[in-house]
């Protein structure tokens, strides 16, 4: 390509960009060597210059200029590397952006601009999501889960997004993490007539469609084993691909709004669906443990005439056993009030932790199926979905995330609201509080470069309060690409092929 007119192709590129933005500045004089070392700021942000130059030629490819193909790989080297040495000096080494694709992606060099454009931010991870609402991001062709492509157009049921992305990601030096919904199966699952059984019900027959108020999050029941093997067959088609890594999201409950955000009764709990329910009477260590397990899973309650018939139907047992449980002295001479009273206090107390223990069950399978493969795990969680509401509420979450396996990654979505960055350290300390000295913990933090918006400081004054309190962090990620390119975004869910 001529350097003259190359040069004036970046000029227009520049100038169309800065009038749309309604900016107009000179265009100082540019250098077009091959070897010119890009600039890059302390955030490791490109230069103007470095990002039209790359955008020019990625334009110039896609008029059918096959020539300028080559230039254009020798540019996104000449990146990697620059990037590469900035994290590698900066004190975050990892910076990671969470990124979602449409069908209009499928677009020819449309993966090419939203890499770039990840680069040119200075991030060198990738967190792509490959299962949400209920859609998958496999090519048709080879889908073989019970969840729809999200690429569903004719003519492209041989599109694999996903492994593109995974590729050109590698070209320009980045890593593509998996990152996929977990327990929220979608809408459309809960749809098929074939899976009713692996659906997480509650103790007065809702499923989570009419609990969460968009009405479009079905939650199944970990202890489903077709849940289970339709997650499992969905895992091994993505780690096909070859991803960097997997996130799993979504490892909880749903959670409800006003009231039902809270859990304080055992019918509130979701364990109701056959699974889950003959895991938990599965349990008892003995006839009367289950007896009044059972009792107290369809009452809702207990009552001292609940123990008398216990006690009449297993008169060769004393006490009800289950795990954890170690009787009172003497307790079968106490009377049978203060026996159903703390029996009852005991059994919601099980019963909170078997929903619990359900999810980590669930993760802790996931992530076996990932790290078989040599590749690193984690979980996405809220630093506040497994608290303590009130006298012996609950978040309805239960997200045990303090429990999850220490040797996967802890991604904990610091999301909290106000006019300084303190409520997010608050946040980080308190996972870093927990985790063990194993524990990679890579703080999510949301919000916009250069600018607060709604009480949430601007990306670069949260991320200096965190490396302010926590020097130990090497790593954080940011929600997300679409915030960061709202228009650029919006053109991309609504094009017009």
């Amino acid at each position: 390509m001529n350097q003259v007119n190359l040069r004036q192709r970046i000029e227009r590129t520049l100038i169309a960009g800065l009038f749309a933005s309604g900016t107009i500045w000179t265009i100082p004089p540019i250098s077009l060597s091959a070897q010119a070392a890009p600039e890059i700021n302390d955030n490791c942000h490109f230069g103007s210059q470095d990002i039209a130059l790359k955008e020019t030629l990625r334009q110039s490819i896609l008029k059918g200029n096959s020539k300028d193909q080559s230039e254009y790989n020798n540019v996104l080297k000449r990146h990697s590397e620059t990037l590469r040495q900035c994290r590698s000096k900066s004190w975050l080494q990892t910076q990671a952006i969470w990124l979602r694709l449409y069908p209009c992606d499928s677009r020819e060099g449309a993966i090419d601009e939203i890499l770039d454009r990840v680069v040119n931010r200075g991030y060198n991870e990738i967190y792509l999501e490959v299962f949400y609402s209920g859609q998958v991001l496999l090519p048709k062709a080879d889908n073989r889960t019970v969840w729809p492509s999200i690429l569903d157009r004719s003519g492209k049921d041989n599109v694999d997004l996903l492994a593109e992305t995974i590729k050109k990601g590698h070209l320009r030096g980045l890593k593509v993490y998996a990152w996929l919904f977990s327990l929220n199966y979608g809408y459309l699952y809960g749809q098929r007539s074939d899976r009713q059984m692996a659906i997480s019900r509650n103790g007065k027959g809702e499923n989570s469609l009419a609990f969460v108020a968009d009405q479009s999050q079905l939650f199944v029941d970990p202890y489903s084993t077709q849940a289970r093997e339709d997650y499992s067959q969905l895992l091994t088609l993505v780690l096909k691909r070859r991803p960097d890594g997997v996130l799993f999201d979504y490892i909880r409950y749903p959670r409800g709004t006003g009231n039902q955000s809270v859990v304080g009764d055992v019918k509130d709990l979701w364990i109701y669906s056959e699974a889950s329910k003959a895991a938990l009477l599965n349990r008892a260590q003995n006839s009367k443990g289950r007896f009044l397990l059972e009792r107290f899973l369809n009452q809702g309650s207990l009552t001292p005439s609940d123990l008398q018939e216990a006690d009449k139907l297993y008169p060769q047992e004393t006490s009800p056993l289950w795990p954890g449980r170690t009787p009172p002295p003497n307790e079968m001479s106490d009377t049978l009030n203060n026996r159903s009273e703390r029996l009852k206090m005991e059994l919601w107390y099980l019963t909170v932790a078997h929903a619990a223990q359900g999810v980590i069950d669930f993760l802790s399978l996931a992530s076996t199926q990932v790290k078989r493969e040599g590749l690193p795990a984690g979980a996405v969680f809220f630093p506040d979905g497994n608290q303590a509401v009130g006298q012996r509420g609950f978040d309805s979450r239960l997200q045990a995330w303090d429990r999850f396996p220490p040797t996967i990654e802890w991604h904990p979505m610091s999301y909290a609201l106000c006019d300084d960055p303190e409520c997010v350290v608050r946040q980080v300390k308190k996972v870093l509080s927990a985790a063990s000295t194993q524990t990679e913990v890579v703080p999510a933090i949301a919000g916009f470069w250069g600018k607060s918006y709604e009480n949430r400081p601007s990306l670069e004054i949260q991320m200096s309060a965190l490396r302010s309190n926590f020097p130990q962090l090497k790593s954080i990620s940011h929600f997300a690409f679409s915030w960061q390119e709202p228009e650029f975004d919006k053109e991309r869910r609504f094009c017009k092929d």
